[in-house]
């Protein structure tokens, strides 16, 4: 979902470009923009907190999203049929095993949590897309301003050439995470974000408003004052897996969360 730099491209080449400037802040803000969407829940959709996922729940959507990671199409993050049946499983677990959509389940241990999120319904799935559009529009068109104020009266033609690239980016977010695909063609989309250090309390306290001890534990927060960044670091993984139900729009977010100095998963 994530492409990276070509590879005959070295990175002072892509600096030099302004096109690929412009489209390297887009990425940046895009994938903000999904981690805000998958958890402002609790702040914005009265979304709650469970803490009481299942350990085997849990490992059971660990397992199947790390195998369904396997079954994508190559170059493009659509499972392959055979493994449909898999990704549908996954995605109904709120109805086989009694669990409320919306909400953030979770499962932790010292150093390590596992949040599941789903959502189902068309309700639910506009909302999600609506507010991953609204996220994504208001980075870029905060940091359009900014850097054309900055840079602007330079007038160098890259730099030029540059904010223009920003100023045409237009990323329709829907059809960026290929909803129309899933909705037309049935399919299944598993995308993933990872990030190696993670701070904890951009995520509890910026983008879901709660305390940190609420995700990973108080055992595994970061102290309340004088918190270092090693206290604040955690490797993080997002899995987010949408498919159809028959006509119902369904979609599945899985997070593993490790304290970035312990072994990763």
């Amino acid at each position: 979902m994530y492409e990276e730099p070509d590879e005959g491209e070295t990175p002072a080449e892509r600096a030099s470009d302004p096109a690929a400037r412009a489209k390297d802040r887009a990425d940046e803000f895009r994938m903000h923009a999904e981690l805000v969407a998958v958890f402002e829940g609790v702040r914005k959709f009265d979304a709650e907190i469970d803490a009481s996922l299942e350990p085997d729940v849990a490992r059971e959507v660990q397992r199947a999203v790390a195998k369904l990671e396997k079954a994508k199409l190559p170059d493009v993050p659509v499972i392959k049929p055979e493994s449909a049946g898999d990704a549908l499983a996954i995605l109904k677990l709120p109805e086989t095993r009694g669990l409320s959509t919306n909400d953030y389940h979770i499962h932790r241990r010292p150093g390590e949590v596992m949040i599941v999120r789903w959502l189902a319904g068309g309700e639910q799935a506009d909302t999600f897309y609506a507010r991953l559009q609204a996220h994504f529009d208001a980075a870029l068109n905060h940091f359009r301003a900014e850097e054309r104020q900055a840079n602007e009266w330079r007038q160098e033609p890259t730099t030029i050439q540059y904010l223009d690239a920003l100023d045409a980016l237009e990323v329709k977010m829907a059809e960026r995470y290929l909803r129309p695909i899933i909705q037309q063609h049935k399919a299944y989309v598993l995308s993933t974000q990872t990030a190696d250090e993670l701070d904890i309390l951009h995520l509890a306290d910026v983008v879901m408003s709660v305390d940190a001890a609420q995700i990973v534990g108080r055992q595994s927060a970061p102290p309340e004052e004088g918190a270092s960044e090693k206290d604040r670091a955690w490797f993080f993984k997002l899995f987010s897996l949408r498919g159809m139900d028959g006509e119902v729009e369904r979609m599945c977010f899985f997070t593993y969360l490790q304290k970035s100095d312990d072994d990763e998963w």
